[in-house]
C-alpha cells in the first residue's frame, strides 16, 4: 500500500513545491481561455475548449521536463516535438475545404500555434510576456478582424 501511495504521490512534494506547477497551468489555461473565447465569438471550430488544452498541455509538458530535471537541450527536443505536433493539429485545421480552391482555417492555425507558443512561454515561468503575447493575440483577432470587414473595398465580408 506504500508503494501505491508513493506512486500516487510521486512528483507532488510539498505545499511550495505544488504551488509553482499549479500557478502555470492556471495561468495557462486563463490565457488559452482569452483566446477562446475570442475564437468561440467568431465562431470558428477550435474554440475555448480547444485553445485552453492547447495552453495547458503545452505549459504541462515544459513543466514535466523542468521538473524532470531535463536540461536545457533536452528541455529544447521537448519544445521541438511541442511545435511539431501542434503543426500537425493546426494542418488538420487548414486541410478543410469547402469548395476547390478555397482554403480556409489558416487563422484557426496560426491561433493554435500561437497559444502553444503562450503555454509554453509559461511553462518556462514568463509570465509577463505570456500575457503580453495573449493580448497581442486578442488584438490580431478581434480588432485587426473589424479593421479588414470595415475597409474591404468591395463591400463583401469575409468568411
Amino acid at each position: 500500500m506504500d508503494t501505491i501511495l508513493a506512486e500516487l504521490t510521486a512528483g507532488l512534494g510539498g505545499f511550495h513545491e505544488l504551488v509553482r506547477p499549479m500557478l502555470r497551468l492556471m495561468v495557462a489555461l486563463l490565457c488559452g481561455a482569452v483566446i477562446g473565447m475570442q475564437r468561440e465569438r467568431a465562431g470558428k471550430a477550435a474554440g475555448l475548449r480547444t485553445h485552453i488544452l492547447v495552453a495547458a498541455g503545452s505549459t504541462l509538458f515544459v513543466i514535466a521536463a523542468v521538473e524532470g530535471g531535463m536540461d536545457s537541450s533536452g528541455l529544447s527536443r521537448v519544445i521541438q516535438g511541442l511545435v511539431t505536433g501542434i503543426g500537425f493539429l493546426g494542418a488538420g485545421a487548414i486541410l478543410k475545404r469547402e469548395r476547390e480552391n478555397n482554403i480556409r482555417g489558416l487563422t484557426t492555425a496560426a491561433g493554435i500555434w500561437m497559444t502553444s507558443a503562450i503555454g509554453v512561454t509559461i511553462g518556462l515561468g514568463r509570465f509577463g510576456v505570456a500575457i503580453a503575447a495573449t493580448v497581442i493575440t486578442w488584438i490580431v483577432l478581434s480588432v485587426l478582424r473589424q479593421i479588414e470587414i470595415w475597409t474591404d473595398t468591395e463591400g463583401n465580408e469575409r468568411p
